[in-house]
């Protein structure tokens, strides 16, 4: 039997992987086109105006000063201070968790390198101590955090 010039051909499933792999990547490239779409063309004007004001990353940051002391006020030295927030444009511009791990000085302090602005979850670990966990909401480029932490629960 003779085929016509209209003959069926089955894909491979390789061929079949990339034709769907290209659908994929042209579909994310759209939706994230599409839902920055209605503000994009209000906010080219602001953007270019405010560029020279901002820095590079287009974020606003926060320096954070965290100092750990006592019930009675004194400084706890050596605690392991532990600070996550939200790192913006990971893949597919979704934000990511980022982690920095730090240690207070002998007078109880920290100083922790810029971070963005937004939720914070600042936790504390001294051994002898009841570890200290919180989310702060930091809107300032400056902030001084006061942590206190109680003595351990007793065990009988």
């Amino acid at each position: 039997m003779k085929r016509g010039i209209h003959s069926e051909r089955l894909c491979s499933p390789r061929e079949w992987a990339a034709v769907l792999a290209i659908l994929l990547l042209l579909a994310g490239t759209i939706c994230a086109q599409s839902g920055n779409s209605d503000q994009s063309a209000s906010s080219d004007k602001s953007n270019a105006e405010n560029k020279s004001d901002q820095k590079p990353s287009g974020h606003s940051t926060t320096r954070l000063k965290i100092h750990v002391t006592s019930k009675d006020g004194k400084p706890v030295s050596n605690a392991s201070v532990y600070v996550r927030y939200s790192e913006p444009g990971g893949l597919f511009h979704h934000d990511k968790l980022a982690e920095m791990s730090l240690k207070t000085n002998e007078d109880g302090a920290v100083k922790v390198p810029p971070v963005p602005q937004g939720k914070i979850l600042i936790q504390v670990v001294a051994k002898g101590w009841h570890t200290y966990g919180k989310w702060y909401e930091i809107n300032d480029e400056e902030e001084s955090i006061e942590i206190v932490l109680e003595p351990p629960p007793h065990w009988y």
